[in-house]
C-alpha cells in the first residue's frame, strides 16, 4: 500500500475521531475542523518516521494530542478569546418537548463541566469515554505510565462529580449526587 493509500484509509477511519479529539482541546467547531487538517498533514509528511512500535491508530492520536496541546500553547490561542461552544458529543434524540430540555440541560451541564477539568483530566476522560481507548493505549498517546493514567481517570471522575454536584446544589438541578453521568461509550 502506497503513503497516498494509507493517509485516506486513515483519514476514513479516524477523520471523525480525531476531529472530535481536536474538539476536545479547543471547545470550537471550526478551529478543530483546522486541526485536524493539519494533523492529517503533518501525519502524511511524518508517516515515514511511524516505527511500528505502538498501533498506526495509536500513533495517530499522539500526533494529534501533540498537534493540540502545541496549539493551545501557542500565542495565537492564548490571545484569542474562544466563544463557540457547539458540541458533537451532545445531540439530542427524540424525545418529547420535557424530555429534550431536561436532556439538554444535563448534557449542557455535563459539557460545561468537562471543559472546567483541567486538560491533564479532559484528555485521559476524552479518549476513555468517547474515543473507548484502554488505560494502555492511552498511557502510549499521552506518554504516560499506565498507573498514572489510571490515577487521572480516577481523580477526573472525581473532579466531575464534585463540580456536577456543585452545579446540582447550587441550581436545585437536575443532576443528583448519587447518579454518576451517562458518559457516551463506556459506564463505570
Amino acid at each position: 500500500m502506497d503513503r497516498q493509500e494509507v493517509m485516506n484509509d486513515l483519514m476514513d477511519q479516524y477523520g471523525t475521531r480525531v476531529l472530535h479529539l481536536a474538539y476536545s482541546y479547543v471547545r470550537n467547531h471550526q478551529t478543530a475542523e483546522d486541526l485536524t487538517q493539519d494533523i492529517f498533514l503533518k501525519c502524511f509528511e511524518k508517516l515515514d518516521t511511524y516505527r511500528g512500535d505502538s498501533g498506526l491508530q495509536t500513533w495517530l492520536y499522539r500526533v494529534a494530542s501533540n498537534h493540540c496541546k502545541d496549539y493551545l500553547k501557542s500565542w495565537y490561542y492564548r490571545k484569542t478569546h474562544l466563544t463557540d461552544y457547539i458540541s458533537a458529543f451532545f445531540k439530542s434524540s427524540q424525545d418529547g418537548p420535557e424530555e429534550l430540555f431536561l436532556q439538554k440541560d444535563e448534557k449542557s451541564q455535563l459539557q460545561d463541566a468537562l471543559f472546567n477539568l483541567p486538560i491533564k483530566y479532559r484528555e485521559i476522560l476524552f479518549l476513555y469515554y468517547f474515543q473507548e481507548c484502554s488505560q494502555k493505549e492511552i498511557s502510549a498517546i499521552c506518554n504516560l505510565n499506565v498507573n498514572t493514567v489510571k490515577s487521572r481517570l480516577t481523580r477526573a471522575k472525581e473532579l466531575l462529580k464534585e463540580i456536577l454536584d456543585e452545579r446540582s446544589y447550587e441550581y436545585g438541578g437536575s443532576v443528583k449526587s448519587d447518579e454518576k453521568p451517562n458518559v457516551k461509550g463506556r459506564t463505570s
